[in-house]
């Protein structure tokens, strides 16, 4: 309960839950009204499928935003989007227009304002609360969410039977202005800014880049995917579920979904002591075995009370496995990126639950229901046994901080910032017996010069002086040289600490900074002592 303690996250996580509350009753509206408006398996999965897919289409450019731009700004912006949508999607059920891929259409675009706002909310974590209390932080909106997800699905479920859908998604519309509300008053620290703005292609390409170098990080959005395109087969197929039974209706379904939220709030008051007592591999399996057995009962059996204690052990899982997912990429990833990481692994995750929404209808509308739920939950034990050869990380252990000793050096040369490529050549002098040593943390140094962003990575020795060494790598312009610097972590300062131990020249390792010209206009690369003024 500590992250409570802070002010702007207590109104936040507060206004967070009405919001929440919302989005279930509008959930379980638009999950009952497209069972009346069609007998189609596929079609009543893909309204999960039209929720995540915009997630896994648009959150990585929606990371790169939250890391480039204001993210209050992003913040609000999206939720003023969900509402008007909320708000039409209330008015076309009201006048009974709607048609089953009208309603995808209308989710599809809610999902892709959540897909907007998941990565700066998620991202802004690390401002609201201290980085020690991250984790609780993170396990408290898992508490939030599920906390309306133990009464907000029964509530849809009793307004869609009593005013109709249409009330449902008027009810979601609301629930977005306390948020807004409270969201309008936060004043985030924002650090002033020292480069100009990434452009937005380039922070894309390195979110990509860093995530691709990271094994850690590799290993959390794959296990992500695979969890997400399993478990998603239970939550995308429970309307059938509950449309089986004979007293089906959508109170059945908002009651199973409540079941869900109640062992969702048991998985994530539990998760601290589960996860002092096992580690994160043996939680993740756990997870994957206590999903499957839900599918399992789900699909072998008939009994509504069977069905009912089923979701307990399924929504104490999702709450395990995602929270430990989300946790470990924050602790994984300096703060530059962590918008961007948190954007691949929603993209993963969701991606995942998107493709296998739209499998298990499938295979529910030609094999039947019980076909797709037994077979999701074998799915699920294979995602458990992979965990031999992709185990889980623990949490980063390593200081992500930023070192903030850069500083711009004095440039004699008429500069801009986007004038490039620069070449970057730092040399060393080793002495024989270090060269090993040498060696090795060149290697963990070529990880991170290529993580932050250099190109053509290479190290050089002198053939008549072997003591002589040099790193060499391109940036592609002088700003982008200057994030580069900006981003060293004091974890990556410790290998750069290392290496000047080992240099044996005077002073530090001696450092050219150099642009690449193959032939110089009039007007550039001019010095600016003596400067020639150009007409």
């Amino acid at each position: 309960m500590a992250p409570l303690g802070y002010r702007d996250f207590r109104l936040l996580w507060s206004a967070t839950l009405v919001s929440n509350f919302g989005g279930l009753v509008q959930a379980v509206g638009a999950a009952w009204l497209m069972t009346q408006l069609t007998d189609n398996a596929t079609l009543i999965a893909l309204v999960q499928a039209s929720n995540t897919l915009p997630i896994m289409l648009l959150a990585i450019a929606s990371g790169a935003l939250a890391d480039i731009i204001d993210r209050k700004t992003l913040l609000m912006g999206s939720l003023l989007f969900m509402a008007a949508v909320s708000l039409a999607l209330a008015a076309a059920a009201w006048t009974g227009g709607l048609t089953p891929w009208m309603l995808l259409a209308f989710t599809f675009l809610l999902g892709a304002g959540q897909a907007v706002y998941n990565p700066p909310w998620q991202a802004s974590m690390g401002d609201l609360v201290a980085r020690k209390d991250l984790p609780a932080a993170v396990s408290l909106n898992s508490v939030g969410f599920n906390l309306m997800r133990s009464v907000g699905p029964a509530a849809g479920g009793l307004i869609v039977a009593t005013l109709g859908a249409s009330a449902a998604f008027a009810v979601n519309a609301l629930s977005y202005l306390p948020l807004l509300g409270v969201m309008a008053r936060w004043k985030p620290h924002v650090a002033p800014r020292v480069t100009t703005p990434e452009p937005f292609l380039a922070a894309m390409g390195a979110g990509l880049r860093y995530v691709a170098l990271s094994p850690n990080l590799l290993r959390v959005l794959t296990r992500g995917a695979l969890f997400g395109f399993a478990a998603i087969a239970v939550l995308a197929l429970l309307p059938l579920v509950a449309k089986s039974h004979p007293e089906g209706g959508s109170l059945l379904f908002g009651g199973l979904l409540g079941c869900y939220g109640v062992g969702a709030i048991a998985g994530a008051l539990l998760n601290p002591r589960i996860r002092a007592r096992l580690d994160n591999e043996n939680v993740v399996r756990m997870a994957f075995a206590g999903f499957a057995l839900a599918a399992l009962v789900l699909g072998q059996t008939e009994s509504v009370w069977l069905h009912a204690l089923a979701m307990l052990p399924a929504g104490a899982s999702w709450v395990l496995a995602l929270s430990l997912f989300n946790v470990t990429v924050q602790l994984s990833t300096p703060r530059w990126v962590v918008a961007r990481a948190l954007a691949l692994y929603q993209m993963a995750t969701f991606g995942g639950m998107a493709a296998g929404a739209w499998i298990w209808g499938m295979v529910a509308g030609a094999q039947g229901l019980d076909v797709a739920l037994t077979t999701a939950g074998v799915v699920l034990l294979i995602g458990a046994v992979i965990g031999i050869w992709l185990r889980a990380p623990e949490f980063g252990a390593v200081d992500l901080d930023p070192v903030n000793r850069f500083r711009e050096p004095a440039l004699m040369l008429d500069l801009r910032g986007r004038s490039g490529p620069i070449m970057v050549m730092v040399d060393y002098r080793i002495d024989q017996p270090d060269v090993p040593e040498f060696l090795r943390l060149m290697q963990r140094r070529r990880a991170i010069r290529r993580r932050d962003g250099a190109r053509n990575w290479a190290l050089l020795r002198d053939l008549e002086h072997p003591d002589q060494w040099s790193e060499s790598y391109h940036i592609a312009t002088w700003d982008e040289y200057v994030r580069h610097n900006l981003r060293r972590t004091k974890s990556d300062a410790e290998v750069a600490v290392a290496l000047r131990a080992l240099h044996r020249g005077e002073g530090d390792p001696l450092v050219h900074r150099m642009i690449e010209r193959h032939t110089v206009g009039p007007s550039d690369d001019l010095p600016l002592v003596g400067k020639i003024e150009i007409p």
